[in-house]
């Protein structure tokens, strides 16, 4: 009993290499002219192998085998055909008449392999081509975006210098205001610092009339007395005016400028007047008189700040500085 294996549609250097060496004396090929297989193609040679299979699957049996080496016969067939046809091939290829459709398999598979680089090669060229569209797209778009971010930039200067421009005229003008603001408040200054001089100077003048009728002995001594008090008041109407400012109820600030006043006029009298001997009489007698001097200056200069302090609080007179 023997199995047959039909081989159909091969690879034509195969086939004729199993044409040319047949394996068994029961190879056929079917050369029938009228064979549709023929007619279609030219690569496939219908072959019919015919190996007898009776002396290699002969069972071997034994006491312990049973059905389980009936089972495996099968498969035994098969890899023992395996074996054969895969020396047979072996021997086939070993042939010097089969070098050359060798060689050319291997040239052929060697072209394929070069194709199939280049075909890669081509895909990666592709690939970075992509790739560097891709980078190209992206750096128009961000050149658009800069071009687009320096209009911005230019029309934001643009505006800034407009705004710069606006403000330097306003300031301007600004500035134009504040200097004639300013000058007529420095004329309002001035003015209220007069009527301060005044007021002080005619109350100064009126509490030392009493004194001065009693220490003159002539009218140009008398005058000149008079003078003196009226340019000192005028000086601490001024001075009191600045000195105080709006601290209105600080009642040392008011006190303590027209004590400082009275002390530096009573001693500067003082001094103006007879030497000083060096003995307790002229000791005791020059003390006296400078403590009267300070006291009546103290009174003097004390009785304008106090005409100064009344007219502030009555708003005739504005302290320093002016509150627009």
């Amino acid at each position: 009993m023997g199995t047959r294996y039909g081989i159909g549609a091969m690879h034509p250097p195969l086939l004729s290499l199993l044409q040319s060496c047949p394996l068994s004396p029961k190879i056929s090929a079917n050369t029938n002219p009228n064979s549709p297989r023929r007619a279609n193609s030219a690569t496939s040679f219908p072959i019919a192998v015919s190996i007898p299979l009776r002396p290699l699957l002969q069972p071997r049996c034994s006491a312990g085998d049973g059905e389980g080496t009936e089972e495996q016969q099968p498969s035994r067939a098969k890899d023992v055909l395996s074996g054969m046809v895969g020396d047979r091939v072996e021997e086939l290829l070993r042939r010097e008449e089969n070098r050359a459709l060798l060689d050319g398999l291997e040239e052929a598979s060697r072209r394929v392999d070069r194709a199939r680089e280049a075909l890669a090669d081509i895909e990666r060229q592709e690939a970075e081509a992509l790739r560097a569209k891709e980078y190209i797209r992206q750096l128009e778009s961000r050149e658009s975006e800069i071009a687009e971010s320096q209009r911005d930039l230019l029309e934001a200067r643009a505006m800034v210098e407009e705004a710069q421009h606006s403000l330097s005229s306003n300031i301007d003008e600004n500035n134009s205001g504040d200097i004639l603001a300013e000058e007529t408040d420095k004329d309002v200054e001035r003015l209220e610092s007069l009527k301060a001089a005044s007021i002080s100077s005619v109350v100064g003048m009126l509490a030392s009339l009493p004194i001065s009728l009693y220490q003159a002995t002539s009218f140009p001594q008398l005058l000149l007395h008079l003078a003196t008090v009226f340019i000192s008041c005028a000086l601490f109407g001024v001075t009191f005016r600045y000195a105080v400012r709006r601290d209105l109820d600080n009642i040392q600030l008011k006190t303590g400028a027209p004590a400082a006043f009275g002390f530096v006029k009573g001693l500067a009298a003082l001094e103006a007047g007879k030497p000083l001997e060096l003995n307790n009489d002229s000791f005791i007698a020059y003390s006296m008189d400078g403590a009267v001097y300070v006291l009546e200056n103290i009174f003097i200069f004390l009785s304008a700040a106090i005409a100064l302090d009344f007219c502030f609080k009555m708003r005739l007179l504005s302290p320093f500085p002016i509150r627009k």
